[in-house]
This record gives C-alpha cells, sequence and structure tokens, in this order.
C-alpha cells in the first residue's frame, strides 16, 4: 500500500490492491509506501508522519524543508529512505537508533560538507547505497575512496561500486515493495499479448471461413447458371426437333403425290 503527502492527513487511507481494486482503510499498519515530496514541514516534523507506521519500508520526503532528521518517528522496518533536496548538514546518529534495518539512504542535495559528518552511518550495518550528489563533500580530493573506507558495508556510492561499476535496477529497488508490482504489471502485459494473438487467430480464422463460404455459394451459382444453360440448350434442341418434324411431313407428302 503507498500513500501520498494529500493522503496523509485524512482519517482513512486509499490504495490499490494485487487485484486493482481501490480499498479504503483506517489502519496504518498496511501502508508500506509513503511519499510527502514537496509536504512543508514544521520545525523538522511532517504532520501526521508517526510512529504509527510499522509496516513501513519506503519513506520519500524530498524537498520538505527539512534541516535535521531528529525529529524522524521510529521506523523499525524502514528500508529506503530519500531526503534529497533539503537542508541537512548533521546530526546523522539518529538513523541508526530509529531506522536500523535502513538499506538505501539518499542525501542529494542537502548541506553535508565533511567525511566526517556520514561518521555515524557506520552504525548502520545494512546499509548498502548511499546517494550523496550535489552535496560539497563530493568536492573533497579522494571523496570516494574515503567514503568507502568508512563506511566498508556501502555496496554503492551515488550509484556506482569501488570498482565505479553502476547499480543495476534491481539493486536499487527494496526488496518486496516494487518488485511484486513489476512482476504483475509483466505477467498482465503477457496475458494481453496472448489475448490479442488468441483474437488474431480467431479472426483469421473466421475470415477463412467467410472466404470458404463465399467460394462455396460461388461454386453453387455457377453450378447453377450451368444447369440452366444445359436447360435452356436442351429446351433449343426440342424446339428445333419440333420444327423440323411439320417440314418433314410436308416433304413425305410431296413424295407421294409424285408418285401418283
Amino acid at each position: 500500500m503507498r500513500l501520498c503527502c494529500e493522503e496523509l492527513t485524512c482519517c482513512k487511507y486509499s490504495y490499490i490492491n494485487q487485484e486493482n481494486v481501490r480499498i479504503t482503510t483506517t489502519s496504518v499498519v498496511e501502508v508500506r509506501e509513503l511519499v510527502l515530496d514537496n509536504c512543508r514541514s514544521n520545525e523538522g516534523k511532517i504532520e501526521g508522519l508517526t510512529a504509527e507506521f510499522v509496516n513501513l519500508e519506503f519513506l520519500s520526503l524530498i524537498n520538505v524543508g527539512l534541516i535535521s532528521v531528529s525529529n524522524l518517528p521510529k521506523l523499525g522496518k524502514l528500508k529506503k529512505l530519500e531526503l534529497s533536496d533539503n537542508r541537512i548538514s548533521g546530526g546523522l546518529d539518529v538513523l541508526a537508533e530509529k531506522l536500523p534495518n535502513l538499506t538505501h539512504l539518499n542525501l542529494s542535495g542537502n548541506k553535508l560538507k565533511d567525511i566526517s559528518t556520514l561518521e555515524p552511518l557506520k552504525k548502520l550495518d545494512g546499509l548498502k547505497s548511499l546517494d550523496l550528489f550535489n552535496c560539497e563533500v563530493t568536492n573533497l580530493n579522494d571523496y570516494r575512496e574515503s567514503v568507502f573506507k568508512l563506511l566498508p558495508q556501502l555496496t554503492y556510492l551515488d550509484g556506482y561500486d569501488v570498482e565505479d561499476r553502476e547499480a543495476s535496477d534491481s539493486d536499487g529497488e527494496v526488496d518486496g515493495v516494487d518488485d511484486d508490482d513489476d512482476e504483475e504489471d509483466e505477467e498482465g502485459e503477457e496475458e494481453d499479448f496472448d489475448e490479442e494473438d488468441d483474437d488474431d487467430e480467431e479472426g483469421a480464422e473466421g475470415e477463412e471461413e467467410d472466404e470458404e463460404e463465399d467460394l462455396g455459394i460461388e461454386g453453387e451459382v455457377e453450378d447453377e447458371d450451368d444447369e440452366d444453360d444445359d436447360e435452356e440448350e436442351v429446351e433449343a434442341v426440342k424446339g428445333e426437333k419440333r420444327k423440323r418434324e411439320p417440314d418433314d411431313e410436308d416433304d413425305d407428302d410431296d413424295d407421294d403425290e409424285d408418285d401418283d
């Protein structure tokens, strides 16, 4: 289940289930993805964002005006956190306490200047991917080498591993959050293609049957025409015979008279 900013402050939450049916619920327990991009924070807090989202795995807080992460609620199952385009300059030590299972962290476009500000991330044992694009820290000499050395648990920094190999799409997804939807979409597309193929085959068979019927009708018409022609020829022959018979009789009479 995925929520956006407009739905967060409502008492009811709506989402699309696996059967493509919109479901409305009052339970935050069912929410696994929460996108609050461009919502305005108030003193580092987002209205409605609480620790009640116990099954939340993906949280996006892009451009919400955060200057600190200290007011984030404790979310024990959160795996991916998007914090890009805020004004965070430090205080990352609370992440290990509140988000112990974090695997993907995006801090691009923040006010991080020194490698030392990243040191608290050492406590996030499961952290695999860290993004720091457009942070001043990326301008430091030996930036990449220093970060990989500081955070040995990292697999990808700014989308590339220690040997500059780009992360695959699957590495960028949170396990269990997006994969199911993608598989369902692919299965749906395959079913659509199969149905289209079946329709095409049925259409082709129908056309062939229509052509055969047309040919059969044409053949019957031709046969009827041939029969009509034959009948006309027979009638013509009979007519000629009828004409000849009186003439033949006249000729016989003439012959008799001559004999007399």
